[in-house]
């Protein structure tokens, strides 16, 4: 897998990798991340896939993250 770049934003960090023709992009907070691979034949480049992600997206995203995070605390606390 081949480091491309991070990508900032103001939600978590953030990495776009390339491997196996495809853009990894992993979305890391705390312990946890969350990956969505892409196809590198369903964009036309890095830039779009950049563009991908907006506000509205983030905030979802980071809801997944607080529900991951309350479902593992719970686990933890059996």
């Amino acid at each position: 897998m081949r480091f491309i770049k991070d990508i900032p934003n103001k939600y978590c960090k953030t990495s776009l990798y390339s491997f196996n023709n495809k853009y990894i992009i992993k979305f890391e907070a705390g312990l946890m991340e969350q990956v969505f691979k892409v196809s590198e034949m369903d964009v036309t480049g890095q830039e779009e896939v950049e563009e991908m992600f907006n506000d509205v997206f983030y905030a979802r995203l980071v809801k997944r993250f607080e529900s991951m995070a309350e479902d593992f605390n719970n686990l933890l606390d059996y």
